[in-house]
């Protein structure tokens, strides 16, 4: 049985993950500091590209609670994957 606190769990975590990939993204690959590469990021209206990116991270999340047989973790995953995906998409048409 899901509960929704553990969904909700899991949707945290995702969102944590995608910030922390997307930053991770963003210092590996970057030859500039962060407060620059932010800057060309807003100049470029490059947000959409780079959360897509950082949400790579969610796949490793998922499967480590598949794993560990935390379904409704894995759910909350799920959703919060599905909602930066619905919401990238809206932005570039807003």
């Amino acid at each position: 049985m899901s509960t929704p606190k553990e969904i909700i769990i899991g949707f945290c975590v995702a969102i944590l993950a995608t910030l922390a990939g997307s930053y991770l993204y963003i210092e590996l690959f970057s030859k500039f500091d962060v407060v620059t590469t932010f800057e060309m990021i807003q100049d470029g209206d490059l947000h959409g590209q780079i959360i897509t990116l950082g949400a790579i991270a969610n796949i490793f999340v998922f499967f480590v609670y598949l794993k560990k047989n935390q379904e409704a973790r894995a759910k909350g995953v799920l959703l919060a994957t599905i909602v930066i995906a619905l919401v990238t998409l809206l932005s570039k048409f807003i």
